[in-house]
């Protein structure tokens, strides 16, 4: 039996999530469904993440067990022929220990949200954006998210079906920034919160927006209170962007680099 760790590419828009699902398509089940037909063996692949319907991933490390012996670089052009046509893309396939787990070996992940802020529609990133008409301020924006950074309990930016055991959780990186039109939130942490992200940048966008005071989103965090939340953003801008695992942890100044 060999583990193969699988560096994944996804658009989450027609899946139901990232996890098998009863009621719909999944990533997983596409990934286990190219395995089978490659390997003629039931796999099961377990990921880094947990995403959402409609979340995408740039980066989303998995690992599957396969019993048949495969050069891992065959491995990946094989998969990737059979997940056609489903918008998923194997972009890295390496051999790993049999102790090592996509889930369990993760030290950190990062994670990045787009907004559009311009009047126009959407036409390219229709899906895979939020777009927001009115004008953001994306200093006020990053000033509010500072008060967030660092271990706290985020039952406040916590969804009601979260099953984490605890509402704390450790922030390590709450950045936002704007690139013309394009504003950008990228959050880092060795674990999050279900709907965590997406909480936390609905709520910076009323501070954007100037119908919240920085101060507010402090106030909110505080509260402990999920009905304090200002608001959650939508699936659509939300990408994983990176696990990090003990062997390749990346340093501060390496991330800033290779996020933007």
């Amino acid at each position: 039996m060999t583990r193969f760790a699988l560096t994944l590419e996804f658009d989450g828009g027609p899946f139901m999530g990232l996890q098998r699902q009863d009621h719909g398509p999944s990533v997983q089940q596409a990934v286990e469904e190219a395995a089978f037909r490659v390997t003629g063996e039931d796999v099961r692949m377990h990921a880094a993440g947990r995403t959402d319907s409609g979340v995408h991933a740039l980066g989303m490390v998995a690992h599957i067990d396969v019993e048949k012996p495969f050069d891992p670089f065959r491995l990946m052009e094989a998969l990737n022929y059979h997940l056609k046509p489903d918008p998923v893309a194997v972009l890295a396939c390496a051999v790993k220990p049999d102790d090592w787990h996509a889930r369990f070996s993760c030290i950190g992940r990062a994670y990045e949200y787009r907004i559009v802020n311009r009047r126009a529609p959407l036409t390219l990133d229709k899906g895979r954006a939020w777009a927001v008409t009115r004008p953001l301020d994306a200093e006020a924006m990053h000033a509010a998210a500072q008060s967030l950074v660092g271990r706290h309990d985020f039952t406040t930016f916590r969804s009601v079906h979260c099953q984490s055991q605890s509402p704390e959780k450790t922030l390590d990186r709450l950045d936002v920034s704007r690139q013309g039109d394009n504003v950008i939130v990228r959050a880092e942490a060795r674990s999050f919160l279900h709907h965590q992200v997406r909480s936390m940048v609905g709520t910076l966008a009323l501070v954007g927006l100037g119908q919240w005071r920085v101060e507010q989103v402090a106030e909110a965090l505080h509260a402990r209170d999920r009905s304090a939340l200002g608001l959650n953003a939508p699936p659509d801008g939300l990408y994983f962007v990176r696990a990090v695992y003990p062997d390749e942890t990346v340093t501060k100044a390496e991330a800033a680099g290779r996020w933007g």
